[in-house]
Parts: structure tokens; sequence; C-alpha cells
């Protein structure tokens, strides 16, 4: 995967915005131009419901791959169930396993739905800053039209996928921020590290589904505005940030759902959105009794914003 600067200075010098979807590279390869062409291969197995594992026909997360992930072109994907519906994607539990070996690991499949059944109110602030060089499909996209959705849909897929590749890999120049491995994309469908019990299913709790008190209530602010710095270093604001997006596993805060990432720097509203994520998260941490001087949101904001370089 290519390597990104994001330092403030040079993302108002170079070319090319890092957020600049315009026939984003993880749409190019593969067959993420149009509906997947039926294939015989593809049939599920009518005693396992398995199918051949599409990470041959898939475009890749970062290198190194972790150990734990199943990359054999032998091995085979099995749904298991629904883990999470939303507005605008379905999320599903998958193992991906080798035929007659212990070799498996299983994987969250984000499901993009189709967007004549996807809302989208709030597209038109998250994509300022997210240009297209072709004026044909800006319009479409500003008049929404059906190919206009189809490309916003598309860059929803292909934002998420590029954001949780580059924070997995910003670590050393700008410090770690958890978030899942983003292990393919495939047309709208996104794959990524499952965060809970492999065993049975059970993912990891939302920040939202707990009530944290006193000192680890503490810690887990503490790993919050950790990761916020970082993402302010790296030029980002979350841009949807709440308890919802924020999963605990095993004591490690965790952000998910990150498809409007917002470039700070080349989206004009970007300090409202880091004010917005932070207004929103300080309101929750301080109804659960964090002391208002640690969870004072204008301060916060100020700290993130010097951070991304913005003035």
């Amino acid at each position: 995967m290519r390597d990104h600067d994001f330092s403030a200075r040079e993302r108002h010098t170079r070319g090319k915005r890092r957020f600049d979807d315009d026939e984003p590279q993880f749409l190019k390869r593969g067959r993420a131009r149009g509906p997947v062409p039926a294939d015989p291969s593809d049939e599920p197995d009518p005693d396992t419901g398995a199918v051949w594992s599409s990470w041959d026909d898939a475009v890749h997360g970062p290198q190194p791959h972790p150990a734990w992930l199943v990359t054999d072109l032998a091995a085979k994907d099995t749904e298991l169930g629904v883990l999470k519906t939303g507005k605008e994607a379905d999320v599903h539990l998958v193992r991906r396993a080798v035929p007659d070996s212990d070799r498996s690991c299983v994987l969250a499949a984000k499901r993009y739905r189709d967007p004549r059944h996807r809302l989208f109110h709030r597209d038109a602030g998250y994509l300022e800053g997210r240009r297209v060089r072709r004026s044909r499909e800006m319009r479409a996209m500003t008049g929404r039209t059906a190919f206009g959705r189809q490309m916003i849909a598309g860059q929803w897929a292909a934002a998420e996928f590029a954001a949780l590749a580059r924070l997995w890999e910003i670590g050393e120049r700008y410090g770690t921020v958890a978030v899942p491995y983003p292990v393919q994309l495939r047309d709208t469908e996104l794959m990524l590290e499952f965060l809970g019990d492999p065993d049975t299913g059970q993912a990891a709790p939302r920040l939202a589904e707990l009530r944290p008190a006193g000192a680890e209530l503490r810690g887990l602010w503490e790993q919050l505005v950790e990761a916020l710095m970082v993402l302010a270093r790296a030029g980002y604001a979350h841009g949807d940030l709440s308890p919802y997006n924020l999963l605990v596993h095993a004591g490690r805060l965790v952000l998910i759902d990150l498809p409007q990432v917002v470039d700070v720097v080349a989206n004009p509203q970007g300090r409202d959105f880091l004010a917005r994520d932070v207004r929103v998260v300080s309101t929750w941490f301080a109804a659960r009794g964090l002391p208002a001087s640690l969870a004072e949101p204008a301060a916060l904001t100020g700290l993130l914003a010097r951070e991304a370089g913005l003035r």
C-alpha cells in the first residue's frame, strides 16, 4: 500500500488531497466497478452454506497481515449471522476456515446497503473536501441521482477502508489509535477484524452499554483523549463520534464506524466536526461522574485543533 504523509503543511501543498476519493484506488481493482457477475464457484455448499473465500478477489489491508488472519486461497467463508443492522450498513459474522485443518478466523463483514435504500441526509457536510475529477460525477453526487448515490455509496466504503488502513499504519509517526484491522474491501463489502469472543460470536460491548465508574471511567477517558489526539495529529476527526461508536474490548477502547471520517484541513467544517465529536463524548463521560475539569469540551477541542494545525 502506498506510503502516505499526513503533515499539516504538506496537506496544503500536495496536489492531491488525502481524501480525494475520485476514482478511489480501492474501487478500481477487483470487481468494484460493477455488480459481481454470477460464478458457479460462488454457489454455497449445500451442506454447510460455505462459499470460497473472497480474499483473492479483494483489495487487502495493510501488511504485515496479522498472524490470526487466514489468507489461504483454499479457505471458505461461512455466514454465522447478523451482528448489527444500521441505517447505512449491516454487519454480519463470517467464519473463514481452511477445510480439513485447524486454520480459521472470525471476521465482521460490513455490507453497505443498496444506495436506493440508504439515507443521505448527512452526506453533503462529510463529503466536503472529497472531490471528484469529472464534473459529471460531481453533479450526479450533488443532485443525488441514482448514479450519484452509487458513487457516494462507493465513497463511504472506500473512505472507511482507507481511514482504517491509514490509522493502522501511522503508529510510529503519530501514536497508536485502536481500530479494527481492515481485512479487505470488495465492492461495498468491508471485512474487518472481529472484536469479541470468536467461540460464541459475542461482540465486544459498546461503551454506551457499560456503566464504568471511578478509576475505570477515568482510564477510558484517558484512552479516548489519546485516540482523539492521534486522529488530530493525522488531520482527522471521526465525524460521528459517540458512545455507540466505541467498543471496549479487553479493557481497550476501540474506535469503529469511520466511513464519514473527516479531513479537518480540507473540509471547511473541520473544526466544527472536531467540536461535535468532543461535545458528545464529553457529555457522556461527565454524566457518569468524570470531573468537569477533565471533560471540558472547549479546552479539548482547542487542543485537538492545535494538534491538527488549525488556526
